[in-house]
């Protein structure tokens, strides 16, 4: 279950960002490439961020579909997981430009932001 290296990643930088504010919200958006299992994500959210400024947050987690560029006619094509053969020409040199990304997009302090 990589989800939880990821999360333990993820769990870090937020609490850096904290600086010690309690964190309600946080919204990640990750590629489809990582194959994340959304519930197993929840979970290891939780067990990371437990005892830091992020226990009892919420987790929004948005996947992004792959999309990539085909290098030899120049095709665009979206794929549910990883780039495959060209749609088009059938080539299997496709360049990818999206679905492999890993980001912090937002962070939600609690209302009443008390120091740890």
């Amino acid at each position: 279950m990589h989800e939880f290296g990821l999360c333990e990643a993820i769990v870090d930088a937020v609490c850096r960002r904290a600086a010690g504010r309690r964190v309600a919200r946080v919204r990640v958006r990750i590629g489809a490439m990582h194959r994340v299992d959304k519930e197993s994500f929840r979970q290891g959210f939780s067990w990371a961020g437990s005892e830091t400024e992020a226990a009892n947050a919420a987790v929004d987690l948005i996947v992004t579909a792959v999309r990539a560029v085909c290098a030899s006619c120049q095709t665009e094509a979206t794929f549910e997981e990883s780039a495959t053969l060209c749609p088009r020409c059938g080539a299997a040199d496709m360049n990818i430009v999206q679905g492999n990304e890993l980001i912090l997009e937002s962070i939600e302090y609690a209302e009443e932001s008390t120091p740890l």
